[in-house]
């Protein structure tokens, strides 16, 4: 094992996610396992630059898995976006005795962690933090599988209301570019139609499939819809349409937002992210950097960090199909 990285920070960037707390706390307790000291940065690349450091240890991090958020705080930072504020960051590093940096985070998270190695040659590791699954180098990012249950569990609320009084909800989930959230928990929660950016419904389409369905006996239906779906400008316009265009349905809207975020972590994403951090550590230590660690097969594989950022995930075409039978 190699001796040169002695001391690790760790941080948390971008949007907070479920499973982020369960990350830093398996980075700091693999450290103290191999006698690497560690540190945590506060508020992400902002405090980077700010030298916001605190040392942790083992005990730093009790009591903090099955917290949703994360302890070091999240925060966006326009000054990292420029040299002059990475030189910043890595001379607090280089001053704090810092020799390497594992960054928890989604892409945007990563581009500053590639941007900054490329200036500095400072090692670093990604673990991929991010509800929304939308990098590749892993199945499934950290918080998604508690982001899915969150969701699904709003939606089985929204379907009692929707059976009571025969109407017609459009649930809005997160998922700005990708479908992954809506196609997922649409297919658990018995969505009548789950529209995403990946695939593009239409409207006269969407109508033409709700009036199936209540021709088969459906009294009220479930629509679920990423953040991101291109059919209308927001869904507030598609419950305008659909009132325009369909008669007997009481129409109504839920954006589920932020909620979705937060929460315990499931016990997926607990172990996940021990899974995680240990992998990120262990390959720093063993002269591996410049990578993600991501879940691929059941097993913890390195991405290198350019790949995972300029990659683009792709839709489950098989659940694509799962979703069109069950809404038959």
């Amino acid at each position: 094992m190699s001796k040169a990285i002695k001391k690790i920070a760790v941080l948390t960037s971008g949007g907070d996610s479920p499973g982020m707390n369960a990350a830093i706390r398996s980075v700091v307790r693999t450290c103290a396992y191999h006698n690497v000291d560690c540190v945590g940065v506060y508020r992400g690349y902002e405090g980077l630059i700010e030298g916001d450091f605190k040392n942790m240890d083992a005990r730093s991090v009790k009591g903090i898995i099955n917290k949703g958020g994360t302890i070091l705080k999240s925060a966006r930072s326009k000054e990292f976006r420029t040299k002059e504020g990475r030189q910043k960051a890595h001379e607090n590093l280089q001053k704090a005795g810092i020799d390497g940096l594992v960054v928890v985070g989604g892409d945007g998270s990563f581009t500053g962690a590639l941007i900054f190695n490329q200036e500095f040659g400072f090692p670093v590791m990604g673990i991929p933090g991010t509800i929304d699954n939308d990098i590749v180098g892993t199945s499934h990012t950290l918080g998604f599988d508690t982001a899915l249950n969150t969701v699904v569990d709003a939606i089985d609320k929204i379907r009692d209301t929707a059976s009571s009084h025969n109407r017609l909800f459009f649930i809005e989930v997160m998922g700005r570019d990708v479908g992954h959230i809506a196609l997922n928990t649409g297919i658990a929660g018995g969505a009548e139609e789950i529209l995403i950016p990946e695939e593009d419904l239409g409207l006269e389409r969407l109508v033409e499939s709700l009036n199936k369905s209540r021709k088969t006996g459906k009294t009220s239906s479930i629509v679920i819809v990423a953040e991101g779906d291109k059919i209308g400008k927001n869904i507030f316009e598609l419950k305008e349409y659909v009132d325009e265009n369909m008669e007997g349905y009481d129409v109504r809207v839920s954006v589920l937002g932020h909620m979705q975020r937060g929460g315990a972590p499931s016990c997926f994403d607990r172990v996940l992210a021990s899974r995680m951090g240990v992998k990120a550590v262990e390959s720093m230590l063993n002269g591996e950097t410049n990578y993600m660690v991501g879940l691929i097969n059941s097993k913890m594989e390195l991405t290198p960090l350019d790949n995972a950022i300029k990659g683009k995930t792709k839709i489950n075409l098989e659940l694509l199909r799962v979703s069109d039978i069950m809404s038959t």
